[in-house]
């Protein structure tokens, strides 16, 4: 009699890089700091990418958040080009950055940043609406409802940071990028939110991608990859 023997298919990837390099180029000359990398990023997955400074690390997140395209190579949400796709559909839709600088509106309160962003992108939070879902995820954060309605110029650079997180979490999309989200945050407060990373992964099936030098933060992530010397290794 014979026996059937169950397999199963890895999942496609979510963000596919094939071939892809990138080069600045200066008054005096080219500098190349991405060299034919080719990786593929699946959901489910909290990926971490160490790297010495200088490396690349932060290139490589534009080019996969879309806010940059590579020089050469193509890169493929879901199978398709971003650039057919549309850098900006991709990044208003599908993709969401915690930058490390912020990049808060800064004559707004927190509360304002979190439901201008979930506006932008069309987020239907349920009932209790937007103002209802961005005061629970600030609170999620450390942030209780008095920090939330200041202005974000009046919060330290932790609390900014926290913002900064929050924005990105409420926007319901496929991938996270965090490019040092940690790096401002209190030892507690930093394990709260990699444990958020991974509750987003493995709870919600996204995809995040964590660029750090926090070796505590990546050996809590399910793959690390390294970038030196324009090439990205696991």
């Amino acid at each position: 009699m014979a026996t059937t023997v169950a397999t199963t298919t890895e999942a496609p990837p979510v963000l596919r890089l094939d071939g892809v390099s990138h080069t600045y180029i200066g008054q005096r000359r080219r500098t190349t700091v991405l060299k034919n990398i080719d990786y593929s990023f699946r959901r489910g997955t909290f990926y971490t990418v160490l790297g010495p400074s200088g490396s690349g690390k932060t290139t490589l997140l534009s080019l996969a958040s879309g806010l940059d395209a590579p020089t050469r190579g193509t890169i493929s949400f879901n199978g398709e080009d971003l650039t057919k796709l549309g850098l900006g559909r991709y990044r208003n839709k599908h993709a969401a950055t915690i930058f490390q600088h912020y990049n808060l509106l800064t004559y707004m309160t927190a509360l304002q940043n979190v439901t201008t962003a979930m506006e932008i992108t069309g987020v239907k939070p349920g009932s209790g609406g937007r103002r209802a879902r961005a005061l629970e995820l600030l609170e999620q954060v450390g942030l209780d409802r008095h920090m939330a309605t200041r202005n974000v110029m009046k919060l330290s650079g932790g609390q900014q940071q926290r913002v900064a997180i929050t924005r990105a979490l409420a926007c319901d999309v496929d991938i996270l990028f965090a490019d040092e989200p940690t790096g401002n945050l209190d030892e507690d407060t930093a394990q709260g939110i990699i444990d958020t990373f991974r509750e987003l992964a493995h709870e919600q099936d996204k995809c995040v991608v964590v660029v750090t030098h926090s070796q505590r933060l990546a050996a809590q992530s399910d793959r690390v990859l390294t970038l030196r010397k324009g090439k990205l290794t696991e």
